[in-house]
């Protein structure tokens, strides 16, 4: 899918799951706990941890019990830990060719100020991104129009375009106030699974892709 970009074009993402896939991020988590926790065995709790998690077990009830830990210290170990994850591919090499042409790039997403904005210098894409939108700063979530006008106005640019991945939330807002908007498909690995959920137009985005690498700028 071609894109035309000029000085007057801002392309803004979401973050988790779009440039890079959210399970990455957790799975980071529990590498870093097992090896403090069981450094002779880390390997072995790391996938406890993650087969208890892809059963729907709470992990974190699980290891407060087994080594006396409070849920709300692993909490704060997880939301705050300096993640080991990387951008899909082609990530990088799209967000320089936007830069090339003079385009804006931005984000808008959910989560807190610090837990986002470590994760995006993890992806080491912080000085490609002009302006970045997180929820824990500003007091509103997606799909507020607030998060949205916000980047918007600050982008300045004549055409806008969205590019994100859940169904549920991302595409409504930017649909309505004009914005073009890309749905990232799925790759079996998202969080969020439930698109079948919501089927109806407003929630969709003008286009889908099966992945970043599909989006050729011009």
């Amino acid at each position: 899918m071609d894109i035309l970009v000029d000085s007057n074009t801002a392309i803004v993402f979401d973050l988790d799951d779009t440039l890079y896939n959210e399970l990455d991020y957790l799975k980071s988590a529990y590498k870093e706990l097992a090896q403090k926790l069981e450094p002779e065995s880390s390997h072995q709790l790391f996938s406890d941890l993650l087969s208890r998690y892809r059963n729907k077990e709470n992990v974190f009830e699980y290891v407060a019990e087994r080594y006396g830990i409070p849920i709300t210290e692993l909490l704060e170990f997880y939301r705050n830990h300096i993640p080991d994850i990387a951008p899909f591919d082609g990530v990088i090499e799209l967000l320089k060719a936007i830069k090339s042409k003079k385009g804006r790039l931005g984000i808008i997403t959910d989560g807190r100020s610090n837990t986002q904005r470590n994760k995006i210098k993890a992806l080491k894409i912080d000085t490609l991104i002009d302006f970045v939108v997180i929820s824990g700063e500003i007091g509103t979530e997606k799909p507020s129009e607030e998060n949205y006008r916000l980047i918007e106005n600050e982008l300045a640019c004549n055409v806008n375009y969205y590019i994100g991945d859940n169904i549920k939330k991302d595409f409504v807002t930017p649909n309505k106030i004009g914005w073009k908007t890309i749905g990232l498909i799925d790759n079996g690995l998202n969080i969020h699974s439930n698109a079948y959920r919501y089927l109806e137009d407003v929630h969709w985005p003008y286009d889908l892709i099966y992945s970043i690498k599909d989006l050729s700028i011009k």
